[in-house]
């Protein structure tokens, strides 16, 4: 509330002063004119408007006996005596057309008393005010301006601390998050409660002669909970809490990343010992010289700034930086070593047990029909990172609101697995031809992945549209597989190539469709992969691409190839080689089986959707069905709600 008296003070009160004193110097005076002209007559005297012909002709007539001239002689009052009122006198305002000799010559032989009155000039002191009423007021909007910086962050007076530091701060920050939020990153949460344990009692470390590590870094893909373990950290320190962002550091302007630098270790160091997180830090810490603006740019100047203040000549002992990043491989070299990121924390996707442990934390604010089970959705959901499981069970309570149901069943689980993992469901198909052929297509998908040992078992096979696609089979491994061997990924091909081999076999060669492309860039890649990655293949052991890490420009635009033009051609014909066997033997594997085909084919357009103990049920009838490998890992209960 004083801040907004204050505002309306400073613009206000220049404009009153000025409007005062221009009222002073107009209003001067009762009864005579100023600079402007005359003033009003006396309050009860009117004062009309008389022509300047019929001004002369009372002057010719001897009605007039006084004349005041006003404004160089533009404006006149005159005391004039009407006939037709009795011969009263009436004061009368003429405008003349400028003071010339003649008229003056004429009131002289008339005998008419007249006056000449200058124009009044405004006071010295009013005119300088006057000129400088503009500076004064562009003066105070300045003030204002800076006085908004400091007392209201976020306003348009921040243009005026381009150099001080956009960081967050609290002298304990209440986030809401503890340790025990944060589940399916045990190894992470182990290495960080170490910190705030660092933090909280450091004698415990440097009795045995240890040292507070000076930056951990959070790697791991998207999802995973690196922002969210920062906020456990925070929520479990009770000490002070620097969090920004990395792009937060670098503007247009040249030098203000390396000022806001210093100015956030400036602060770190009052209020030390502290937490300074930097989130996204591959935004400022990208590898030097490797941009196209050379080494003076803004980013890599401030990296410099970042890259001293962590270990420099000057030691911020008591400033514990944590940075979280998905993209490691960019970032400098200088920046990763011991003494800056002492520690680099992997937070990878979880396994079974860590989704299990993610789904009990996302599911107590959640009503939960009897027979769901976290165990049977952890299994279902192999590869979802802890963002990937919340977002699941929150799309369930949707559908379940949706559908007015007072918990969250089966059916809605499945739903939201799959509007997660293929996209919204679509219209069923009306057409019998279109309908008949994706039918077949997705049969001869599940039809392979079943009969082939390798392969992960069906889990569902639809015809309900989702997404870009017309109908989907979901196949569900049984164990986390860390290590793939060769048998696994050619049982991967047949299975991708298991839809395009059912549509030749049933409608010919030249009836194939456009619905297998997808399959075929994921048999491409699969195979590629087997020939320059993993030795798997009769050119041998060698290793003839970097793996599939992005690009860096500047770093990867010129990197020469691994092999030769004679190599190259190898390699395609070792690819092409792949997929022809594994592609023979899907068609022939498809063949055999077609009367099972058919059969599933038939059932499947009638119900749209079979799951997978159904699907391998009818299968069974028709031939022997290989016995798979399956693990069963060792799961915790699930705590309680």
């Amino acid at each position: 509330m004083n801040q907004r008296w204050r505002l309306i003070a400073l613009w206000v009160l220049p404009i009153a002063v000025a409007l005062f004193l221009g009222w002073q110097l107009i209003g001067s005076g009762p009864n005579r004119l100023g600079a402007n002209g005359p003033t009003v007559a006396p309050r009860n005297t009117a004062v009309a408007r008389m022509s300047y012909g019929r001004f002369l002709d009372y002057v010719e007539a001897g009605r007039v006996t006084a004349v005041d001239v006003y404004d160089g002689g533009r404006t006149a009052v005159v005391e004039a005596v009407d006939p037709d009122l009795d011969n009263r006198v009436q004061r009368l305002r003429v405008d003349l057309p400028g003071l010339a000799p003649e008229l003056i010559n004429n009131l002289k032989q008339q005998g008419i008393s007249f006056d000449i009155h200058p124009p009044k000039s405004a006071p010295p002191a009013l005119g300088l005010i006057g000129n400088l009423l503009f500076p004064l007021l562009l003066i105070g909007s300045l003030i204002l301006l800076a006085r908004r910086s400091n007392g209201m962050p976020g306003g348009p007076g921040q243009a005026m601390q381009f150099g001080k530091t956009k960081a967050r701060f609290a002298m304990e920050a209440q986030t809401g998050v503890k340790f025990d939020d944060v589940a399916g990153v045990e190894e992470a949460k182990q290495d960080l409660q170490e910190v705030v344990t660092f933090l909280k009692t450091p004698e415990r470390f440097t009795s045995v002669g240890a040292r507070i590590p000076k930056g951990v870094l959070l790697v791991g893909p998207p999802g995973t909970g690196k922002t969210l373990l920062a906020k456990a950290i925070a929520g479990e320190a009770g000490v002070p809490f620097f969090s920004l962002s990395g792009s937060e550091f670098v503007e247009m302007f040249v030098g203000v990343g390396a000022s806001r630098v210093r100015d956030l270790f400036k602060r770190a160091k009052e209020n030390s010992p502290c937490l300074i997180f930097i989130d996204e830090i591959d935004a400022v810490g990208r590898q030097r010289g490797a941009g196209i603006g050379g080494g003076n740019d803004e980013r890599e100047q401030t990296l410099n700034q970042l890259l001293t203040e962590m270990d420099g000549f000057e030691g911020n002992s008591g400033i514990i930086i944590i940075a979280a990043t998905n993209r490691p491989d960019v970032l400098d070299s200088a920046l990763m070593r011991p003494g800056r990121f002492d520690r680099q924390v992997s937070v990878d996707a979880p396994d079974i047990k860590g989704r299990l442990s993610i789904l009990a934390v996302h599911a107590r604010n959640k009503k939960l029909e009897d027979g769901v089970s976290l165990e049977a959705i952890a299994r279902r959901t192999p590869g979802f990172t802890g963002a990937d499981l919340a977002n699941l069970l929150n799309e369930a309570a949707i559908l379940t609101a949706r559908r007015r149901k007072e918990a969250i069943g089966l059916g809605e689980i499945d739903d939201a697995v799959d509007r997660v993992i293929a996209g919204m469901e679509g219209k069923p198909l009306t057409d019998g031809r279109s309908k008949r052929l994706i039918a077949y297509h997705e049969v001869g998908h599940a039809l392979v992945g079943t009969l082939v040992k390798d392969h992960d078992p069906v889990q569902k096979v639809t015809l309900i549209p989702r997404g870009q696609a017309q109908g989907l089979t979901w196949f569900a491994p049984d164990e986390e597989q860390m290590l793939v061997s060769r048998a696994q990924l050619r049982a991967r091909i047949m299975g991708a190539l298991g839809g395009r081999a059912a549509e030749d076999v049933v409608f010919g060669h030249s009836e194939v469709t456009t619905g297998a492309g997808g399959d075929i860039q994921q048999v491409a890649s699969i195979a590629r992969q087997m020939v320059t990655r993993f030795g798997m293949s009769d050119i041998g052991q060698f290793s003839l691409e970097s793996g599939s890490q992005e690009v860096f420009l500047g770093r990867d635009l010129m990197t020469r190839s691994d092999g030769s033009d004679a190599t190259a051609a190898r390699v395609d014909a070792a690819v092409r080689q792949i997929v022809q066997s594994c592609y023979a033997e899907t068609v022939r594997l498809v063949s055999q089986q077609r009367a099972c085909m058919d059969r599933v084919v038939e059932l499947l357009i009638e119900k749209e959707t079979l799951d997978g103990d159904e699907f391998r049920a009818i299968v069974s009838e028709f031939t022997s069905i290989p016995e798979k490998e399956r693990f069963t890992p060792v799961l915790t209960a699930a705590p309680a709600a």
